[in-house]
């Protein structure tokens, strides 16, 4: 059975309106702008998702450009221009179906009410291979999603509940338990919540990057064991530790420890891969692509150097490589070639 299908309706106009944003940037001429008023005229979805589209690619002067076309009192944007690369322009989408590369999954996983002393203890692993993702309910109501190529183990008792990130990525909805803590032991680390949202990374050169999209956490010092193999519950980490609120993102660890603030268009950014989607923003091609690389087990070399400094913005389907290669050769002349050991060389025209 093929996992390709054809996006649907409202994807394409997804698609329509990143290539909007491609001919805006590059300017558009008369008949093109006739066609655009005509296009967001012909109905308020198309509208409101171009304007939301240009706000959230806010490098981009995408929204100045709007503003002369459909006066929006929110549109304001002072940022320089960027080449915008149309990467939704794919038809094509790679369906990840059900809960991949789950094991060890115990049957008070998949329901929300459960006899209370069968999922008082359990500890299970979680994986996802390259290309994959993962929503699993846990027994007391947590949602944890797992990102491409991820590893975490689940550890709870009658007095914890303890996570252990491994690899990759995760975003954790967290349900309210006054009386059992919950944890998540990341390298040297340890967050700590009582009921919140976010979402923890181990990056490609291993910093740990926590953002908070709900709630508040706190961040302490993971007390490894001394003498021997097995660890203590984690201790309730003190009101003095680290704390992190909602809109603010830490990288673990780092010898400033400085906590930013993320905004909300930020944050859906960071977040996109859940619905399978990756948003640049103004990124060079090679940043976007260590990123896509991220998705798929095919490698891509950049064999010119100049192609490497291109700012790209749009939206691309995670694992869509096919529509990937088209985009790049219809929206910015680079040429491709896929070799016998199954890397994929990009080159100027």
């Amino acid at each position: 059975m093929s996992n390709v299908h054809k996006l649907p309706a409202h994807d394409e106009r997804y698609d329509e309106a990143s290539v909007w944003i491609t001919k805006m940037d590059n300017g558009l001429t008369a008949d093109e702008e006739k066609a655009l008023r005509q296009w967001m005229s012909a109905s308020d979805e198309n509208r409101d998702l171009l304007l939301g589209m240009a706000k959230l690619w806010d490098r981009m002067d995408a929204l100045s450009r709007l503003s002369e076309i459909f006066p929006h009192p929110a549109i304001q944007l002072s940022e320089p221009r960027w080449h915008a690369l149309g990467l939704a322009a794919s038809v094509l989408i790679a369906v990840l179906v059900g809960m991949w590369g789950v094991t060890k999954l115990a049957p008070s996983d998949l329901s929300g009410a459960q006899d209370t002393a069968v999922a008082a203890a359990f500890k299970n692993t979680y994986e996802t291979a390259i290309g994959e993702h993962s929503t699993v309910n846990l027994s007391d109501g947590t949602q944890l999603i797992l990102n491409t190529n991820s590893l975490v183990t689940v550890d709870y008792s009658e007095q914890h509940r303890l996570l252990r990130l491994k690899r990759g990525e995760i975003h954790v909805q967290v349900a309210q338990d006054k009386d059992r803590p919950f944890s998540v032991i990341v390298g040297d680390n340890i967050v700590q919540v009582v009921g919140t949202a976010f979402s923890l990374e181990i990056t490609s050169d291993q910093q740990i990057e926590l953002v908070v999209t709900e709630g508040k956490v706190l961040v302490g010092v993971h007390q490894k064991p001394q003498g021997g193999t097995v660890e203590a519950p984690p201790r309730v980490l003190a009101p003095s530790s680290v704390m992190v609120a909602a809109g603010e993102e830490l990288i673990l660890g780092s010898a400033e420890e400085e906590i930013t603030e993320v905004s909300p268009e930020e944050i859906e950014v960071k977040l996109s891969w859940r619905q399978g989607n990756l948003i640049f923003r103004g990124e060079s091609l090679e940043e976007a692509m260590k990123e896509i690389s991220r998705y798929t087990t095919v490698e891509f070399v950049i064999l010119d150097d100049d192609l490497k400094t291109v700012r790209i913005a749009g939206l691309f389907r995670a694992g869509d490589v096919d529509g990937l290669l088209a985009t790049l050769r219809e929206n910015f002349d680079i040429s491709y070639e896929r070799t016998e050991d199954g890397k994929i060389l990009l080159n100027s025209l």
